[in-house]
């Protein structure tokens, strides 16, 4: 989707964003935002106490609106060579351009310290791109490639974390706070490094055996490191868990990251603070659970987001201390939480939009302190890690402005002002964890100036903070009502944590029991302590930007408009720490019945479950044998999504480590929104010997090393990729094939159904040097290349740099016989089709496709041959 579902009608109106304006009337009519905050101004210079010229800066830059930002997406590869595009030939034509006095035009400008220049960023205003052709022309650029996932519009400091992870392929990862997806994006494109050229490489080695055309042997080959991931034929065996405590932000998250088409990623829909422990299957020479541990987690957790007021105004008039004060002890739980789920040696980037240390060092000291201290969690120096990124260091000793505004230097003054004026409750939900350990205490001394703080001053950006955290021993982490620290092992032997209910205690051992988060009593826990929780409105899923994950970051205003403050979830509402109904699935999500007096439970939606199917499944042996699958591609990790187990609609295909954590987990009250890549849809098809089971071109990738040569088409010529594109159905019947080079005696001999178009450049044209693979329909009459709109138009602009509209051959002629053909003869049924089928596209409903409408041409066609 692009930018246009963030204008018109699809906008929200209403509190929060610019919805309170003039009825009828632009952004432009909604009066503007002071920008001043007496207590946010008094709190952060009495806090960071910078010198009088800097702190001058730091608010001047906070007052500047943010420059406009992306990163290039996708495979390395591909990445690079969309870029290269905008620097060959776009800021040539835009360095020209000179302003009324003579002054040049700022272009776009490479992110230093991102690596291979892959983020960029530019401060121009808006009148200037809408003013020069040439900005125009980079504009459109920008929005095609962001509609079709190549760009994500994405705010510089949020880019940070990810590359602060040391993710390396095979490694598993959980994305705790996800939605909308940017940071998960880059997650699963580290993931999947090199993936591609390993595969060709392995493919390579069989291919004379296999009889496959793979083409001349790419660079990228020959450089490639087999054993970076080796265990699965150069499949990528990492995995990405991306989970949202909100259930419409989680299918966000699935809408953003389809786009990569991973059979990696996983995405689930769990309160971060209580995410649940994932059962692996069992050693067979052992009776012990066994339970996934992470080698990498992102906390990128809820905050008041007060360094976001560049791109949210309106946090400069509803910033309270309270907002802080109130996501301290969810942030420490969700951290205490990640780190349980860690592997020893393993990483959690802990990161939050806030300048506050009540969100930042403080939850970093407790939560290190409840693990057991220094000796178990270790903060890593990251100091020599994207070293031309400018960075302050954490604080070590800090303040605390309560709900009233009073500043507070440390506890023991809060403990005296209570004893003597409030019976001995602390003012304004100020606790103890907030403030800097005393001197003695095992966390006194921790080295948080390897935290960083990212000001806004410093690099023209939003502020940040980020620490990263190392694990460096198995613990059990201390109850966060108990002051005094609870010992790790007894008699050597680790001590279960309480369980949660969420777990079936009758089958639970130790080891999973030291996994799953503690508590109190279940009762006590949802009456005095349940989490701190954002409840956030789910906008459309289109070009957001990293910034919508509760109060973590508000929308870019180019993508939406700005988002309400987060709203935090009370006592009264119950915790997604609930277990799952019983209920069976249907084919649609239906909502829980209403309970506590009739309050609907929230997130109370039934998912489809995940079925695998039989390698000698009916129709995954007709697929095999219509595609002339080579047999090295596995056919044990096929799955639906339905009760019945059966395909219906569309088959997937994950990752073996994903098949085995999907069916090993099945009815134990995990919520698994997605799962997988959608590999097969089905259409109707106009004979039995045509498999109704066509490639999705999310799972091109994927498959299209392993299909047979009678099934491919093979693609050098750039002209004759040109009318594939801006041809919707072009015509095969007659001689009209000649039109098309080099493919055209192989479109027409090649069987009707689905067939792999791949797109093999010889390198002598910068423009077009990127091999791709493609799903195309071979119709009795016709072709069409199974591609949305959007995608076609991107591909057209990327190679071609046109910008012409698609041309439907089949929609004139209609037009022309609308007059005169008034019976339903075959021609005329087929164009009607065939234009009825150009208003469609892959994205939609998958009962509503261009290949569906096509499969129904073919069926007409054929019944009326």
């Amino acid at each position: 989707m692009g930018k246009k579902n963030f204008r018109g009608k699809n906008r929200r109106g209403g509190g929060g964003g610019r919805g309170g304006g003039q009825s009828g009337g632009s952004f432009r009519d909604y009066p503007v935002v002071p920008k001043e905050n007496e207590k946010l101004q008094r709190f952060y210079d009495t806090l960071l106490q910078l010198p009088e010229e800097e702190n001058t800066a730091y608010w001047d830059a906070l007052k500047r609106e943010l420059p406009n930002s992306f990163r290039f997406c996708g495979s390395k590869g591909h990445a690079l060579n969309v870029k290269r595009l905008l620097k060959d030939r776009y800021i040539p034509e835009i360095i020209k351009i000179e302003h009324q006095d003579g002054s040049p035009v700022a272009p776009p400008l490479a992110v230093p310290w991102y690596p291979d220049e892959l983020a960029w960023w530019m401060t121009t205003p808006k009148n200037v791109i809408r003013k020069f052709p040439p900005f125009a022309a980079f504009q459109k650029f920008l929005v095609s490639e962001t509609c079709v996932g190549n760009i994500s519009r994405q705010e510089v400091v949020s880019m940070i974390p990810p590359l602060l992870m040391d993710l390396r392929p095979g490694m598993t990862v959980l994305d705790m706070c996800a939605a909308p997806g940017s940071k998960a994006a880059q997650l699963l494109e580290l993931i999947h490094v090199g993936e591609e050229a390993r595969v060709r490489k392995t493919l390579r080695a069989f291919a004379q055996e296999d009889g496959l055309d793979l083409g001349v042997e790419t660079q990228d080959e020959i450089d490639v490191d087999l054993e970076a991931d080796p265990t699965d034929a150069g499949r990528a065996t990492g995995l990405l868990i991306a989970n949202d405590s909100d259930y419409k932000r989680g299918h966000m998250l699935v809408h953003q990251l389809k786009r990569l088409s991973s059979a990696n990623l996983i995405v689930t829909n769990h309160d971060a603070t209580q995410f649940p422990s994932i059962k692996l299957p069992s050693d067979p020479n052992s009776t012990k659970a066994k339970y996934l541990k992470f080698d990498r987690i992102l906390a990128d957790v809820p905050c008041s987001g007060d360094g976001t007021v560049r791109k949210n105004a309106n946090l400069w008039k509803d910033w309270q201390p309270g907002s802080a004060l109130g996501l301290h002890t969810t942030q420490i739980r969700i951290l205490v939480r990640a780190l349980q789920l860690l592997k020893v040696g393993g990483r959690v980037v802990f990161s939050t939009c806030s300048m506050n240390p009540v969100e930042n060092e403080a939850v970093v000291v407790s939560a290190i302190e409840r693990c057991g201290g220094p000796d178990n969690v270790e903060i890593v120096d990251c100091s020599n890690k994207l070293v031309a990124l400018k960075r302050y260091p954490g604080m070590k000793s800090w303040k605390i402005m309560d709900k009233s505004a009073k500043i507070w230097n440390s506890w023991k003054e809060v403990e005296d002002f209570a004893n003597e004026n409030s019976e001995g409750v602390p003012p304004g939900r100020v606790v103890e964890t907030m403030f800097p350990r005393l001197e003695g205490s095992d966390c006194a001394d921790l080295p948080l100036e390897r935290c960083m703080r990212v000001y806004p001053h410093m690099q023209d950006t939003g502020a940040f903070f980020i620490t990263v955290l190392q694990k460096k021993t198995d613990f059990r982490a201390r109850n966060e009502n108990d002051r005094k620290p609870t010992p790790a092992k007894a008699n050597g032997v680790e001590a279960p944590s309480v369980e949660k209910a969420t777990e079936e205690t009758t089958e639970e051992t130790t080891e999973e029991a030291i996994e799953k988060p503690e508590t109190e009593t279940a009762d006590k826990v949802e009456a005095e302590t349940a989490p701190v929780v954002a409840d956030t409105k789910a906008e459309d899923v289109a070009m957001t930007d990293e910034s919508t994950n509760g109060n973590k970051r508000p929308l870019d205003e180019e993508e939406t408009e700005e988002q309400p403050a987060k709203k935090v979830k009370t006592d009264a509402e119950p915790t997604s720490a609930e277990p799952a109904s019983a209920e069976p699935a249907t084919a649609t999500p239906v909502a829980q019945p209403k309970q506590d007096g009739g309050k609907p439970r929230r997130n109370g939606i039934v998912e489809e479950p995940f079925k695998y199917l039989s390698p000698s499944h009916p129709i995954i042996m007709n697929i095999k044998e219509f595609y002339h699958l080579s047999t090295r591609f596995p056919d044990d990790r096929y799955m639906v999504r339905n009760e019945m187990g059966e395909p219906a609609k569309a088959i997937y295909y994950t990752s073996a480590l994903l098949r085995d954590i999907l069916k090993e987990n099945e009815g134990r009250g995990i919520k698994f929104i997605h799962g997988g890549v959608k590999m097969y849809m089905k259409q109707d098809a106009p004979s039995a010997e045509v498999c109704r089971w066509r490639i999705q071109s999310e799972g091109m990738p994927i498959l299209q090393g392993y299909v047979g040569e009678p099934r491919v088409i093979h693609l050098r010529n750039k002209e004759t990729f040109h009318k594939l594109l801006i041809e919707m159905f072009p015509r095969i019947s007659g001689n009209e094939w000649e039109r098309f080079d080099e493919i055209g005696e192989r479109v027409r001999d090649i069987g009707m159904g689905c067939c792999v178009l791949r797109v093999e450049p010889d390198g002598t044209d910068p423009d077009f040097n990127e091999r791709m693979a493609l799903p195309l329909w071979k119709s009795i009459h016709s072709l069409n290349l199974m591609l949305p709109k959007e995608d076609r138009a991107a591909m057209l602009l990327r190679i071609f740099n046109d910008t012409s509209p698609l041309i439907n051959i089949s929609l004139h002629k209609q037009k022309n016989q609308e007059k005169t053909v008034e019976d339903n003869s075959t021609e005329g049924a087929d164009v009607a089709v065939e234009a009825d089928g150009v208003k469609e596209t892959e994205e939609k409903a998958e009962t509503k496709t261009e290949e569906k409408v096509e499969g129904k041409v073919e069926e007409i066609a054929a019944e009326n041959a």
